[in-house]
């Protein structure tokens, strides 16, 4: 067997460790709201200057993706926006010259975390995007597992314009949605729209702006339906395998799928399934 995929049902079975399901909880940070509902923390980007991901906004973002991972009543993340957009990128007041070369490496730093954050999840994150999400915004949608957008969403990297290419932004971008669209929203800094996004692969689900909540909610609900531990698994077997040959993936793969197999999760859905009814997950790798 891989080492990969002992190193994948390892990592699944600290999920073992059951806390009592909240209901509801919020909270509030200086440029974050957090709030927690029946399995789905929802992170809203609340910053006063068109939720320009400054530094601290990034760590708060980091802070609250990564936050009791282990619990297994945590089954998504959404990230969405208040206000008229997502997100303008990062904040360009920390990018001057007076700010110094440790400020500037600080920031994009702290973008490569928040990145990371996302991909090392246990759970899948969603972005709920409505508005431009430009720069830094549209690398925040890239990364993210699934991005449901409203019919007014725009997305661009317009970094070239004002002089700071857009480098790590296109690091999620090329491999979020093919690489000649990606040069030319790079190089060019145009926008595209919604149904754009939509059929490059830059977004999953385009909806009426007063249908995004119910749709972010009927794809939450559709995760919640199913087990945690296997959720995890997959996840972690996607972003693993999209970097190899396909020889090796599919070797991987095949270990993979034997190995959930045997989770007990795996036999209740098989059971459920020929029995005719509902399954009852454990949410843990066993």
């Amino acid at each position: 067997m891989f080492r990969t995929v002992e190193k994948v049902l390892q990592q699944s079975s600290s999920y073992v460790r059951n806390k009592k399901f909240s209901t509801s909880t919020a909270s509030l940070t200086d440029h974050v709201k957090v709030s927690f509902l029946e399995g789905v923390r929802t992170i809203t980007l609340a910053g006063p200057s068109r939720n320009a991901l400054s530094l601290r906004m990034m760590e708060e973002l980091t802070e609250n993706i990564a936050k009791d991972q282990n619990d297994i009543s945590l089954r998504a993340i959404v990230i969405k926006a208040e206000g008229p957009m997502f997100s303008a990128g990062h904040n360009l007041k920390e990018l001057t010259s007076d700010s110094g070369r440790e400020m500037h490496n600080a920031v994009f730093k702290a973008a490569s975390k928040m990145m990371f954050s996302i991909l090392q999840s246990p759970v899948p994150v969603i972005a709920s995007v409505h508005g431009l999400a430009a720069a830094a915004g549209c690398q925040l949608v890239a990364g993210c597992d699934i991005a449901v957008c409203s019919e007014n969403a725009s997305f661009s990297t317009p970094g070239a314009s004002v002089g700071i290419f857009c480098s790590t932004p296109g690091v999620a971008l090329v491999r979020a949605i093919p690489s000649k669209v990606a040069a030319d929203m790079l190089f060019t800094g145009e926008p595209i729209s919604a149904q754009q996004a939509l059929l490059c692969g830059l977004v999953s689900r385009v909806v009426p702006a007063e249908r995004l909540d119910e749709e972010i909610s009927k794809v939450t609900a559709s995760i919640l339906s199913k087990s945690r531990s296997v959720i995890e698994l997959g996840k972690k077997f996607l972003y693993t395998q999209i970097q190899q040959d396909i020889q090796t993936a599919y070797r991987l793969g095949e270990s993979v799928m034997t190995s959930n197999v045997s989770m007990a999760d795996a036999q209740e859905g098989i059971q459920s399934f020929i029995g005719k009814k509902k399954p009852h997950w454990k949410h843990t790798s066993a």
